[in-house]
């Protein structure tokens, strides 16, 4: 299964092995069987710390990775390929004794969780959200033995997602309920475990020192503006709800200028690694909830976060991005996960053989029925306008498909379904008023984006649309408060267009430091 570039590569990384382990193999007489038979073969024969053990397990094919003569590992069931290879290095180094890079605060928190804890987390192999849980799940197994993980490919275990209704991944259940769904980073998952972290992470982000900036979101403006800033020598700090923001969403990139092609989970870690190369305090998973602005001109700024914490900077550049846009009809929040989807390449696998919906005949709309039309039955796309946005040669694609339909005109007006799961969806028709049901299992909304402004809206100049506006420097209506990236006016919501104004703010933030008044003086004025 692995080519000789692969397998070079592997068996770099497996030299770092330090205890001997075993693959545990629980394989059946079915060709996913023999797949995941030769790939374990295949690992063995790339270290001489390796071994491979047969046992019988109630999923096949799955395999435990296991430290020998010991309880520690972790086990997966399917064929950890696709997004999921890096998790399975990770597990085999880990497993075998190589330390984990996680902060050495979250580790002795994950070893100082009590009582038994079985993680199961269901993932699909094109899933790009996926493999931080599995990772972050399977390190806790590694450190803690009260605790057990095991990942499986909803796409193998097709019973197991329909029985326990599985309709979004990640999915994880713990000890047999659900806990999650969802990209989750191992701090988030240990916050919701131990009931005391948020206190405390709130007292130590309150004693931090004001900030000369402080920026507050973590995606390709984030990240531009913390990287031009602390190369100023200014003290710099970035808070942000998930290091990456949208780009962590995002499946194939084509248009980073100078990278033919890259996916959104590799460029945010690139641009995280980049940050943290700088001098640079990055504050991830923390949500910001409120902007109070100085007072007087060379005051500090304050931005309080969910857990109580405040942070108090010079400056600030709020790059804070945007989210998908929802339909806001009667079933969507109720069905969410349980068939209303957003992310076609996470979730689409789980509707194979099913007939499902599109909701926007933009480029993302159109693009996300082409792709799932090769795995589903059905796909109708429905479209508020008379005709589709997408690009030409996109449509033309889409009419090539046999098994997709194309609605024009259509306003949905609701998500139906029995309780548990989406049975349909209704629209209006805009020409003639006209009522349509239509029966299916899934329905991915690819309307646009919506900033992520609701909490600055009493501090600074919003547009009706909720963007922030800012001048040509990128300053908002708020002296020495920045603004860059998909939340604010810029025309045009891009990669490289975040990142220039991302640029431009810091700079521009720097310019404003520059030419305060004394500190002496700003006393004096207060």
């Amino acid at each position: 299964m692995l080519d000789a570039h692969l397998t070079q590569q592997l068996e770099a990384y497996l030299a770092n092995i330090r205890e001997p382990i075993e693959l545990v193999a629980s394989l059946g007489d079915d060709a996913k069987s023999r797949e995941l038979g030769g790939l374990l073969e295949e690992i063995a024969a790339l270290s001489g710390k390796i071994s491979i053990v047969q046992a019988d397990d109630k999923r096949k094919p799955s395999f435990m990775i296991r430290r020998t003569g010991t309880d520690i590992g972790v086990r997966f069931a399917g064929i950890p390929m696709g997004h999921e290879f890096t998790s399975l290095v990770l597990a085999l180094l880990q497993v075998g004794g190589h330390p984990s890079k996680a902060a050495q605060e979250v580790i002795e928190q994950v070893k100082g969780l009590d009582g038994e804890l079985h993680f199961e987390t269901y993932f699909s192999l094109s899933c790009q959200n996926c493999p931080d849980v599995v990772q972050a799940l399977n390190l806790m197994a590694v450190l803690n033995p009260g605790i057990s993980h095991v990942a499986i490919d909803g796409a193998l275990f097709k019973d197991e997602v329909d029985s326990r209704k599985v309709m979004a991944v990640p999915t994880v259940f713990l000890n047999g309920e659900p806990f999650g769904s969802g990209r989750m980073e191992l701090e988030q998952i240990v916050a919701k475990l131990d009931s005391g972290a948020d206190a405390k992470a709130a007292e130590k982000l309150s004693a931090r020192e004001p900030y000369d900036v402080l920026i507050v979101g973590g995606g390709p403006a984030g990240a531009a503006s913390a990287i031009y800033t602390a190369r100023k020598g200014l003290r710099v700090g970035v808070v942000a709800e998930r290091f990456g923001g949208q780009v962590l969403d995002t499946m194939g990139i084509e248009n980073f200028i100078s990278v033919p092609y890259t996916e959104g989970p590799k460029l945010a870690a690139q641009l995280e690694s980049h940050v943290k190369d700088n001098d640079v305090d990055i504050m991830n998973l923390q949500r910001a909830e409120k902007l109070i602005p100085a007072k007087h001109e060379g005051g500090l700024h304050e931005v309080e976060l969910a857990n109580g914490a405040r942070l108090k900077a010079k400056t600030i550049i709020l790059s804070t991005g945007a989210r998908w846009r929802q339909m806001g009809v009667p079933g969507e929040d109720e069905y969410r996960n349980k068939g209303v989807a957003y992310c076609p390449h996470c979730d689409g696998p789980l509707f194979k053989g099913k007939r499902v919906a599109v909701i926007g005949g933009g480029n993302s709309g159109v693009e996300a029925a082409i792709d799932l039309a090769g795995i589903v039955a059905h796909v109708t796309l429905i479209e508020f306008d008379s005709e589709l946005r997408a690009d030409a040669v996109l449509q033309r694609k889409l009419a090539s498909l046999p098994n997709v339909k194309i609605i024009t005109s259509a306003l949905t007006t609701e998500v139906k379904g029995n309780g548990e799961k989406v049975t349909g969806m209704a629209y209006k028709n805009r020409e003639d008023g006209s009522q349509h049901d239509i029966e299916l299992e899934g329905i991915f909304v690819q309307i646009g984006l919506v900033p992520n402004t609701e909490w600055l809206k009493d501090a600074i100049a919003l547009t009706p649309r909720g963007e922030i506006e800012i001048d040509a420097r990128g300053e908002t209506s708020q002296p020495g408060i920045f603004a860059a990236g998909d939340a604010t006016t810029v025309p045009y919501k891009q990669i490289v267009i975040a990142m220039g104004a991302g640029s431009t703010a810091a700079l521009s933030a720097f310019d404003y430091l520059i030419r305060l008044p004394a500190e002496e003086q700003i006393e004096a004025a207060a």
